[in-house]
């Protein structure tokens, strides 16, 4: 089963559009694993099917039954998470000292709900995704949940492909987002911050080992930097798949709840044969590890 995790770097760069028109052209299972902002779902419209109860960290419970009042919990908590009379707020990281401490045993750390999870179908196919609740942590375990319902989906709809739209920067959610798969594209701008960011999650892919691809978005804005990527890239023997110009259309697209490949014809042969590019690298074999 073939695996492209697109992925950018930083927010922004358009890589859920291209992910949307991907999932035009090819005949796979789309997992949206950018669960702290998911947005796949505008343009891809999706139908849940099934959903599943995500847990991630633990919460402190009192029983204030069992609870003596000395303070101890309070005294040790670095969170600041317990108050006076003993009772717990959001502030709770799930550590654990407060149940440690605790000499009744009035404490324990209990399963919250944090998010769900999705197997849906849309109108280009099977798609896995989640959503992480306001100030829940542990993404990254989320994405991996993700992860795993896509390709139980892959192999329930006989796929083949799995194409990830990955979450920005280069933290835990997009290591959990790439590893295993066998290549990554990354969406990048022509702008200082574009260019530093690209080569930064270039790096972690190639500790993983993965094969990487590069999509110069919005080329035309500032074709100096543009040149520059490109320069940088080909001293490196990395692919450039493709440039995209600047255009509205993406966002009047987006308005109407479309992809690029359903909205404009001209934009949808150049990013056509960007897809072409992208299937032929993983057809290829490169990128396995």
């Amino acid at each position: 089963m073939k695996q492209l995790a697109v992925i950018s770097g930083k927010g922004g760069t358009g890589k859920t559009s291209i992910v949307a028109s991907f999932a035009f052209l090819a005949d796979a299972v789309i997992a949206d694993c950018d669960v702290d902002a998911p947005d796949l779902h505008i343009l891809l419209k999706p139908e849940i099917k099934e959903r599943k109860e995500y847990s991630g960290l633990k919460i402190a419970v009192v029983d204030h039954k069992k609870c003596i009042h000395c303070g101890k919990c309070r005294e040790y908590c670095r969170f600041d998470a317990i108050d006076e009379d003993i009772n717990i707020n959001e502030s709770c990281e799930g550590c654990g000292v407060c149940e440690y401490v605790c000499p009744t045993n009035a404490i324990v750390l209990k399963q919250r709900k944090s998010g769900e999870v999705f197997s849906s179908m849309t109108k280009f196919g099977p798609m896995a995704h989640a959503l992480l609740y306001t100030a829940e942590e542990t993404s990254g375990k989320l994405v991996t949940m993700v992860r795993n319902e896509a390709r139980q989906l892959a192999e329930k709809c006989g796929k083949d492909m799995i194409i990830i739209d990955g979450p920005p920067g280069i933290g835990c959610p997009v290591i959990a987002a790439i590893s295993g798969a066998n290549a990554v594209l990354i969406i990048t701008e022509p702008t200082v911050s574009g260019i530093h960011d690209m080569e930064r999650v270039l790096q972690v892919a190639n500790h993983f080992g993965i094969n990487a691809m590069v999509c110069i978005n919005k080329y035309d804005v500032n074709k100096e930097k543009a040149e520059e990527i490109e320069k940088y890239c080909n001293e490196r023997e990395i692919e450039i798949v493709g440039k995209i110009p600047f255009s509205k259309k993406f966002t009047e697209a987006m308005v109407h709840g479309l992809s690029i490949m359903e909205y404009d014809e001209k934009l949808a042969g150049l990013i056509k044969k960007i897809w072409e590019k992208v299937s032929l690298t993983l057809e290829n074999g490169k990128g396995n590890i």
